[in-house]
């Protein structure tokens, strides 16, 4: 048997793996024997030296070896074990909450310990909680490791040392001359890393020696680790390209339609086009004059316009002869959009159909109806569009908002309904949270991007002040003053809680409290439980002026326009992403009178939370924004890395191999040109189990 094909062998083929250790494998994407060695340590621990006592800091991970002085049971909220040890340099203290008779006995003055832990700051002095610990005779010298351990990601019911027995035997397979080919072509290796070849990067990377650079190695930042980067990232670029490839050989239909019709909404609009707006509609307008399918993205700040450019889109599929469908992904902002539509739409003769999950059986079938048989020619809604009875007469686009919300495979399936003999219908995917170049070169390498990087006239930039909740009295107090002032004000309630019915609950009881502080206002309370004619009348009487606070949830993250709303309080702002405050604060300073954001928070803040609504409270840009949170929260948060089909990289890093991104289109290139066949081993050898890229 080649080397080659021993690793393609199921992992049942090494010692210990019986059918249970291998369902649990499984979980982790690993079912053949290749695939342990592509799954890479998460980190290094140090047990190759030791530390002095005297020499060590709080939150260092390290190998100690001293004399137990005393131990002592104490008692308190919970029992606990205490070894104060020293070893002539220093001291610290062990602590065990869980602990046997043996171990008391075990651990008893003079013996001699070698512990392996985090340190930590305890009550009097440095600790270690549960360190994992060996007795050793004090006669005898005990070697250290000769190499760094690595920690694996791992699963239930498969420990540490279980992990690294199986990792040794496949890398034993992988000594041999040919054990896995080299897929990447000397052309496409377009910097330094790539150079050193693949089996000695995973070997490394597995069993780093003792003289490694260990800091580089914690950092992710060795070559070795960096080859890996690498030819990861060209993966995950040719498989998005292979997306981008498929699509591209449908057809779909050519929406040319009648200039008249753009004309009359644009002569009707109290606001001319922005210049960026006119670029990204001429951009979306040569797209759909093509016979292959349109798949742009388009970005724009929060209040940059982008409902209009959506909007000229669809008027141009509707006079071509088409019907074109916009989903948004909360009732809320379907809703604002379907009225919005009705409004530019309907007085132009286009008929704009609303599908939710909410309507009643009979205006579902009245609507469903009307699609089938063209009737309605712009249907808005939500993920009620995807269901099976849902069906076209002939649709020519599909316009998704907020795509971080859906995933790819809901992106797809709604295309499909679209689908022809082999025509696709083309589609525009918007976003107001603004996506980092980085992070757009690579979640979206399948679609083209425009940016829409300019906002209308008269917007008034929003001042953010950042308050602990111990203000509260004053911030109400500066509530009821705007109210007087005629302008109106959002209050806005997170949790982090999952549920639902909790958030809502928690809105409910500020909304009671502000009502009893403020009794001379007029509060009404919005929330994602509500029926949706029940949000719609409270949201169009907040428009109308005739309430002066509202309360809500999140569920006004986006597209609620009310033009005098001049103040906006956030509590437990600390709890949200940057990129959802940016957007809720996007709700005010829509008109031209000055606005402001109180970002309420609970004290203690961490570090982390203090420098995302620094943050916020220092820049209006959305970019900036988007960048800073990337760097904060990394990209799997920002996008919501199951939504995206963003895969889990293994080894790279989006932040940190920023320098490598930047070769990949090329290296893809080159690869293409030079070895065509190597593409789809090199999308499986990485992204096999985790990615149906085939369909999306």
């Amino acid at each position: 048997m080649t080397e080659e094909h021993a690793l393609s062998q199921s992992v049942t083929a090494l010692k210990g793996v019986g059918s249970k250790v291998a369902e649990r494998l499984s979980k982790l994407g690993i079912e053949k024997i290749q695939d342990l060695l592509f799954h890479l340590p998460l980190r290094y621990q140090d047990r190759t030296r030791l530390f002095p006592l005297g020499s060590l800091r709080v939150q260092q991970e390290c190998l100690i070896e001293a004399t137990v002085k005393t131990s002592q049971i104490k008692f308190g909220r919970r029992r606990s074990l205490l070894c104060h040890i020293e070893d002539g340099t220093g001291s610290i203290v062990l602590r065990f909450f869980h602990f046997s008779n043996s171990q008391l006995k075990q651990l008893s003055q003079g013996a001699r310990i070698r512990c392996f832990g985090e340190v930590r700051s305890g009550p009097s002095s440095l600790e270690m909680v549960h360190p994992e610990y060996k007795i050793i005779a004090s006669d005898k010298v005990v070697a250290v490791d000769a190499e760094l351990t690595p920690i694996y990601p791992t699963t239930e019911g498969i420990h540490q040392i279980g992990f690294r027995k199986l990792i040794k035997q496949a890398l034993a397979m992988l000594s041999g001359t040919h054990a896995l080919p080299e897929l990447l072509p000397d052309s496409s290796r377009l910097h330094q890393v790539a150079k050193a070849s693949l089996v000695d990067a995973l070997l490394f990377v597995h069993q780093p020696p003792p003289d490694v650079e260990i800091q580089l190695l914690l950092d992710r930042k060795h070559p070795a680790q960096r080859r890996l980067a690498y030819e990861e990232l060209l993966a995950q670029h040719l498989s998005m390209r292979q997306v981008r490839a498929l699509a591209q050989q449908h057809q779909a239909p050519i929406l040319q339609g009648d200039k008249k019709y753009r004309k009359a909404l644009l002569d009707g609009l109290p606001f001319p086009l922005t210049k960026a707006q006119q670029r990204v509609v001429a951009e979306i307008l040569a797209d759909i004059k093509r016979d292959v399918p349109m798949q742009r993205l388009v970005q724009g700040d929060v209040g940059s316009g982008k409902t209009v450019v959506a909007v000229l889109a669809i008027i141009e599929a509707v006079s071509a002869g088409f019907q074109a469908v916009m989903m948004a992904p909360t009732e809320l902002l379907a809703e604002q959009h379907y009225q919005t539509f009705k409004t530019w739409l309907e007085p132009l003769g286009i008929q704009v159909g609303w599908c939710a999950g909410k309507q009643t059986a009979s205006e579902r079938k009245q609507v469903l109806e009307a699609l089938t048989q063209g009737h309605v020619q712009v249907a808005i809604g939500t993920h009620a569009l995807f269901q099976d009875e849902v069906v076209f007469n002939n649709l020519g686009l599909v316009v998704i908002d907020e795509q971080h919300r859906f995933g790819v495979h809901q992106r797809l399936a709604l295309r499909d309904k679209g689908r022809g003999s082999n025509s696709f219908p083309h589609q525009l995917v918007m976003t107001a949270t603004p996506i980092p170049r980085t992070l757009a070169m690579t979640a979206y390498a399948d679609l083209n991007v425009s940016i829409i990087d300019e906002l209308p006239p008269g917007r008034t930039p929003v001042t953010t002040v950042v308050l602990p909740d111990t203000r509260r009295a004053e911030i109400v107090k500066r509530v009821h003053i705007a109210c007087q002032e005629n302008r109106q004000v959002y209050w806005v309630c997170t949790l982090i809680e999952e549920s639902e019915h909790l958030q809502c609950q928690a809105a409910e009881d500020a909304a009671n409290e502000l009502q009893e502080a403020l009794p001379d206002l007029r509060i009404s309370l919005v929330h994602g439980r509500m029926k949706s004619k029940e949000k719609e009348a409270v949201m169009q009487a907040f428009k109308a002026g005739d309430i002066d606070l509202l309360v809500a949830t999140t569920v006004i993250e986006v597209g609620v326009d009310v033009p005098n709303a001049s103040l906006m309080v956030i509590e437990n702002s600390e709890r949200l992403g940057l990129a959802q405050l940016h957007q809720l604060r996007g709700r005010v300073g829509r008109g031209s009178v000055k606005s402001h954001c109180v970002l309420m928070y609970h004290s203690p803040l961490s570090k982390n939370g203090q420098a995302r609504l620094r943050c916020l409270r220092e820049s209006t840009d959305g970019f900036a924004i988007a960048q800073r949170d990337l760097e904060l929260r990394g990209p799997g948060e920002l996008l919501g890395t199951r939504q995206t089909g963003l895969p889990q990289f293994r080894v790279a890093n989006l932040m940190e191999d920023e320098d490598l991104l930047v070769f990949m289109a090329a290296a893809a290139d080159k690869l293409l040109q030079e070895a065509p066949e190597n593409s789809a081993p090199l999308i499986n050898r990485w992204f096999g189990h985790k990615l149906d890229f085939g369909h999306v």
